[in-house]
């Protein structure tokens, strides 16, 4: 009989069941003195016990702010311990987090502000070149959301002090009342079509997820994690700061956004221990002219996820960056978010061409068109379950419905397979397949091909309309410095190699590619962009 495509992560090591604000105050208990967060750009430094008095005071300032349990407070901010503080004073007194995307303009904020019904609404006063004050005045008259706000920097500090009424025992008598699986976090996903929806996070969700990923990657007291990646998605959010604080390591934030050499300049600086970021911030680090000026020593670990890693960048990673031990993951926001994961000693061919195995208390499977369990190396929907899992879109059942079905499986709309040792590779989503002419082409398959030409740095492949075909295929080039290829060059090279049909008909040469905020390829966006430029319709 064929072994079918399901795995269950069976363990020793018990699920959590404590919320957020108690699993924190065990680590402070334990490792009080021991540095907490760093944040370079900010010069700011906090010891576990500093941490957690900051957080206390945040959290009693919420509630003279009238925040009560089940309540939204939106936070709208690059990465700044402010940020950090948020993240773990809400969930202390019930409040969900709703976390905004820093790049959120008028349309997107209002959207989210209305949708979530935010009571109260943290920000910084900008980010880069966008004044959010004056962005949250154009959409106040349209928009009965947030109630109240406040501006870090110039109202923080008077929200701390309003706290101040707040006794202990008040404080201590709501974090008695929150139960684990209560709402405390709303992320926004980052889709390119359709109204974005708001997965809705509990502590259980959050807590064990992080704490398993900081497992995989063997954390302890000792380490200090460099995290540039952004605090609004959950890669920064679970990935870095709650895979530290579950293992009482030390967060290292850099600035509010990437910078290669700055995040260099850090790891030497910090003695960084573990690395988070996807494919292209690495490349940017090694690529970059004064790579050889840093330090890397001291790095043992890291995240490397959001897309393919390319074999030589993962290569150079282990052997100039020292991240013998870096692993990938596979995930999305509504199962917060990680579900598979590589092995700190998994071989570099498993932390390339998979994304590891079933995190502990998950379980995972790969089903067919009608839901059938497929053997294992048939591909299928990649399918999850357990207390990973999202409690639902906010406030939008039927999509939940859509997504999460009877049996609680939620359903990623991720093309997979699973080899017999329970590895993941992920072949593409079911909705970026190209179909040509009857022909099922994988953009996976043709990028991965693409790659492997000297002069290509970074291609991704989407499908373009076409009255003749169907869909035509194209691809989006980014070249390596210092080459200077052309359209037919890159033709030839498939001509011999790959099958007709699957050759590209368009190639666009790019710089970058669009990019959600969490260093995810934004597809759609991109076949909109090549529609209009080729007149396609």
């Amino acid at each position: 009989m064929q072994k079918l495509s399901y795995a269950h992560g069976a363990s020793d090591i018990p699920l959590k069941g404590e919320t957020i604000g108690e699993n924190l105050r065990k680590i402070v208990e334990k490792f009080g003195d021991r540095e907490a967060l760093v944040v370079v750009e900010q010069n700011y430094r906090a010891s576990y016990k500093e941490f957690w008095e900051q957080t206390t005071a945040l959290a009693k300032g919420l509630m003279a702010y009238g925040i009560k349990r089940g309540d939204r407070v939106g936070v709208w901010a690059a990465n700044r311990f402010e940020w950090v503080l948020m993240q773990y004073a809400t969930p202390r007194i019930g409040a969900v987090m709703v976390n905004i995307n820093p790049a959120a303009k008028t349309n997107d904020l209002q959207y989210v502000l209305g949708q979530s019904r935010i009571d109260l609404l943290v920000a910084a006063p900008c980010f880069r070149q966008t004044d959010y004050v004056d962005l949250l005045n154009r959409v106040r008259p349209h928009c009965g959301y947030p109630k109240r706000t406040v501006i870090m920097g110039q109202d923080w500090e008077r929200m701390i002090r309003a706290g101040e009424k707040i006794t202990d025992a008040e404080l201590a008598e709501r974090e008695k009342s929150l139960q684990f699986d209560d709402p405390i976090n709303i992320q926004y996903t980052s889709g390119t079509t359709g109204l974005p929806k708001g997965a809705t996070l509990s502590h259980h969700n959050v807590l064990n997820n992080g704490f398993f990923i900081g497992e995989r990657m063997i954390y302890t007291e000792n380490d200090r994690v460099c995290i540039p990646v952004p605090f609004y998605h959950c890669f920064g959010m679970v990935l870095g700061n709650m895979a530290c604080t579950t293992h009482g390591a030390c967060l290292v934030i850099v600035g509010e956004s990437f910078d290669a050499e700055e995040v260099m300049k850090a790891v030497t600086k910090e003695k960084c221990t573990s690395l988070l970021g996807v494919p292209t911030m690495y490349i940017a680090q090694l690529e970059h002219p004064n790579f050889s000026k840093y330090d890397f020593s001291t790095l043992r670990t890291g995240i490397m996820s959001g897309s393919p890693c390319p074999i030589d960048t993962m290569r150079q990673v282990q052997s100039k960056m020292h991240m013998e031990q870096i692993t990938v993951c596979y995930g999305m926001t509504e199962t917060s978010p990680v579900s598979t994961q590589s092995y700190a000693t998994d071989d570099i061919e498993k932390r390339v061409t998979t994304v590891g195995t079933v995190l502990p208390h998950v379980e995972i499977k790969i089903v067919d068109e009608q839901g059938n369990i497929v053997p294992r190396g048939v591909p299928g929907e990649f399918c999850t379950r357990g207390y990973s899992v999202m409690l639902g879109y906010w406030d939008n059942p039927e999509t939940t419905a859509s997504i999460i079905d009877q049996q609680r499986w939620l359903h990623s709309g991720d093309v997979a397979t699973m080899d017999e040792n329970g590895y993941i590779t992920i072949t593409g989503r079911i909705k970026d397949l190209i179909i040509r002419g009857g022909e099922n082409i994988s953009p996976r398959e043709l990028e991965e091909f693409l790659i492997t030409h000297e002069s290509v740095a970074d291609v991704y492949v989407i499908g373009v309309p076409s009255v003749k075909y169907g869909e035509e295929v194209m691809a989006w080039v980014k070249l390596r410095e210092g080459y200077n290829v052309t359209q037919d060059d890159l033709l030839r090279y498939c001509k011999s190699q790959i099958a007709t049909y699957k050759i590209p008909r368009y190639w666009k040469f790019v710089n970058d590619f669009p990019m959600t905020i969490s260093g995810k390829i934004r597809k759609g966006e991109m076949r909109e962009i090549s529609a209009k430029e080729l007149g396609l319709g």
